[in-house]
């Protein structure tokens, strides 16, 4: 047999709504109290059973006196059936010293089914004798004995347990109304109280939370925080402030969006007419006249550099780069290959070194890791063509090594440095470009290659120059 899931849990919802957390506290207030009643219901059974026996010995006690104060050694039947029947015993017996006198209908007390001795009534014994009373009542009569007064040291008095089991059960059911009663009356000021103090701001914060998600960048949404200073007004202040700054972010979010949208056409166009106009210039070469051939060279290199621009603009905001395919290879050739990149800045004379061992191999994606090293290298050329050097002629270095399971690639240069202002943002989007006319999305697209080889890039403090330090680990087996 099938059972359609979705009919169940839209039968199951309505129930647990209809069992929220208003109707839980007020279930487990009236559970609470009944309990309370319960444990308090005990001993005073207890007590009252103790009671009820003690008030029939004091009758028997009051019965005695009249036995004392008659003058023969034995009551007419009839008196002794009247004060049998007022005290509501079958028999009563009291001894004072060696002298015992017995009040019954017959000559010996009768046999009975339990004896009850109130002379040492320990609590927990009291309470079985009630529970005993209540649940396994006794078929014949049951002997009290408590203590007599006046020259009376004990009495006893046999009775029948059915008037005080009634008398019991009456109490209880008194004792269960009250408690429901009370029980109700508590549970609905808990309730009200709890409903008003918790229940309803928790309401509000959940509706409130549910409103927000379906538009988080509406700031009319955010909560509107109370005046309280407890927990929940701590917490609608937490939810307001987080709010706040989340339809903010995703506002702010939309619009770069929208902007890196347009941005995009707009390189896109730009990079097809600065195309065009490089095409155009590479013929003025040709062209004698002497301004032009100094004013040439020029222009080629501002619209080359506008160029990269733009495809850098472009390469950053197309889509995320895709994952490395990562094998071991040996990386000097690589680190020889950059060598060539000097020649960028030709009157700049900067001396290349490479430090690395011919069998150190890394374990990485060969293009990725190129596109990384020649990032560096590149802006450490253009850093020194354009600066130069701090001390000595202008060097570019690579070194490598390997550290347990990371391989370990420094670049370093002598230049001018990265200034303390683009440390901060330096591998944050047009924000970290240390040079004029950089766009900062070089370092931006190293540093995501190599976090998605598990690794990191980093800018290491030192005294002159720069140096940029790449941790590539190897792949997990």
């Amino acid at each position: 047999m099938r059972i359609d899931e979705t009919n169940a849990d839209k039968g199951a919802r309505p129930l647990s709504r209809a069992f929220g957390l208003s109707a839980r506290l007020l279930l487990l207030t009236i559970v609470f109290v009944m309990i309370a009643e319960v444990l308090i219901y005990v001993p005073s059974v207890a007590n009252f059973r103790r009671n009820w026996l003690s008030d029939r010995i004091a009758a028997a006690q009051m019965a005695a006196l009249v036995l004392e104060a008659s003058s023969s050694e034995r009551l007419s039947a009839d008196l002794e059936a009247k004060l049998l029947a007022g005290v509501g015993a079958r028999a009563i017996a009291v001894q004072g010293g060696s002298k015992r006198r017995l009040l019954a209908l017959d000559d010996r007390l009768p046999d009975v089914d339990r004896v009850v001795d109130l002379r040492d009534a320990h609590w927990l014994r009291l309470i079985r004798g009630a529970f005993a009373t209540l649940f396994r009542p006794a078929e014949g009569p049951i002997r009290v004995i408590g203590h007599g007064m006046g020259e009376a040291e004990m009495v006893e008095v046999v009775l029948d347990e059915r008037p005080l089991r009634a008398a019991m059960l009456e109490f209880s059911r008194n004792i269960l109304i009250l408690s429901l009663i009370i029980s109700g009356i508590t549970a609905g000021l808990v309730y009200f109280a709890l409903h008003r103090l918790i229940v309803r701001p928790v309401r509000r914060l959940s509706g409130n939370i549910a409103a927000f998600a379906g538009d988080p960048e509406d700031a009319s949404r955010v909560i509107a925080p109370s005046a309280r200073g407890d927990e929940i007004g701590i917490a609608e202040q937490a939810l307001a402030r987080m709010e706040a700054t989340l339809a903010e972010e995703l506002r702010q979010k939309r619009h770069l969006a929208e902007l890196g949208l347009a941005v995009s056409k707009i390189n896109h166009e730009l990079r097809n007419m600065l195309t065009t106009a490089q095409l155009l210039t590479d013929r003025l070469e040709g062209v004698p006249d002497p301004a032009v051939q100094r004013v040439a060279p020029r222009l080629l290199t501002t619209l080359g550099r506008a160029i990269d621009f733009c495809e850098a603009t472009l390469a950053y905001g197309r889509a995320k780069e895709r994952l490395p395919q990562r094998r071991r290879m040996r990386l000097k050739p690589l680190v020889d290959e950059l060598m060539e990149l000097t020649d960028l800045a030709p009157g700049a004379a900067i001396a290349f070194a490479a430090h690395v061992p011919d069998d150190l191999e890394v374990d990485a994606d060969p293009d990725q890791l190129s596109r990384v090293l020649v990032n560096l290298v590149r802006n450490a050329v253009q850093a020194l063509s354009q600066a130069g050097a701090s001390d000595g002629p202008p060097r570019i270095e690579v070194s490598a090594f390997r550290e347990g399971r990371a391989v370990k690639i420094l670049v370093t240069d002598n230049g001018p440095g990265v200034p303390a202002r683009a440390r901060q943002n330096l591998f944050a989007a047009f924000q970290g470009s240390g040079r004029t006319g950089g766009a900062g999305l070089g370092l931006v697209i190293s540093a995501e290659l190599v976090r998605l080889h598990g690794g990191a890039l980093s800018l290491d403090d030192t005294a002159a120059g720069a140096r940029f330090r790449i941790v590539i680990p190897d792949l997990a087996a």
